[in-house]
């Protein structure tokens, strides 16, 4: 049975604009669950408290928050959580960028290129860049034309040189392909990800790639920063996930059905990585979301 839908959002956008820049101070975040078609750069100001949706991320937010969304349809809200300020500050910037032909496949545009592709989970970045651009998006709002078109150029390449940037959404919760310079590494994930549900065994994948299973534990390791166990666990609980905000299946079902022995052990996980029990996510987005 499928859940209440997620609003599509309108954005002003027009076929031939560059971007759209809101740049406003509220008392309380109201606007529910969403979608668009657009990409997007959110940045919070005095929204400590606050809570942030991105995909299966759930996260409270400290004094300021900054998000690059590239993944049209990757559902976002910001919402009030436990925040107490009166005057949060927020700069949205909506656009759209071709980063896969054109302009941006040229060398001096690659780090763009290339933090798009990651941002296509959500981008969170750090403190330092946070404070780096900031004057500029600040600017951004009161320039027109060419001169706000160069200034969004400079935003996105000093953004695109932190690559302590953090990926919110898993993989398989944001319904994104992932490219990998190693091919046996992208034909594992791909096997992974169309058998999340049944046992996986190590000498199956090893054997698919032609090593050994104690040198291809060192190479997905090497290659993804990620052991073999963890990135299996993450695809499943990326699918449980997203099971849980589009379907009213019991959460034992989901368990059993993403490939987990015991519900006992589904639940510790997932509290491990998302910070709260699957009932209580499912409740989380509940909350934040409207029907069409």
């Amino acid at each position: 049975m499928e859940s209440q839908e997620i609003i599509q959002e309108l954005t002003p956008l027009g076929e031939h604009d560059l971007l759209y820049v809101a740049d406003r101070h509220k008392a309380y975040y109201d606007f529910p669950l969403h979608r668009h078609n657009l990409f997007e750069l959110n940045f919070v100001e005095h929204g400590a408290g606050c809570e942030r949706f991105v995909g299966d991320s759930v996260e409270t937010l400290g004094e300021y928050d900054l998000v690059l969304i590239t993944a049209p349809n990757l559902e976002h809200a910001w919402t009030q959580g436990q925040c107490t300020s009166t005057d949060i500050h927020e700069i949205t910037v909506q656009f759209y960028l071709d980063y896969q032909s054109g302009f941006l496949t040229t060398n001096p545009f690659r780090s763009i290129q290339q933090m798009f592709v990651r941002a296509q989970r959500g981008l969170a970045f750090p403190m330092e860049a946070i404070m780096h651009v900031y004057p500029r998006l600040s600017r951004l709002a009161g320039l027109q034309g060419f001169e706000a078109a160069m200034e969004w150029m400079y935003i996105l390449h000093e953004l695109s040189k932190y690559d302590d940037a953090r990926e919110l959404s898993s993989t398989s919760f944001a319904q994104v392909r992932t490219t990998s310079e190693s091919r046996r590494v992208a034909r594992v994930k791909e096997y992974v990800s169309a058998h999340y549900m049944d046992e996986i065994r190590l000498e199956t994948l090893s054997d698919m790639v032609c090593m050994s299973p104690t040198a291809f534990s060192r190479f997905f390791k090497l290659r993804t920063g990620k052991s073999l166990s963890d990135f299996i666990v993450d695809v499943r609980l990326g699918v449980a996930a997203r099971k849980l905000v589009d379907t009213d299946e019991p959460v034992s079902g989901i368990c059993f059905d993403c490939g987990f022995n015991t519900l006992s052990n589904f639940n510790r996980l997932f509290r491990n990585r998302k910070g709260c029990s699957p009932t209580e996510f499912r409740e989380k987005y509940a909350k934040t979301k409207v029907i069409v």
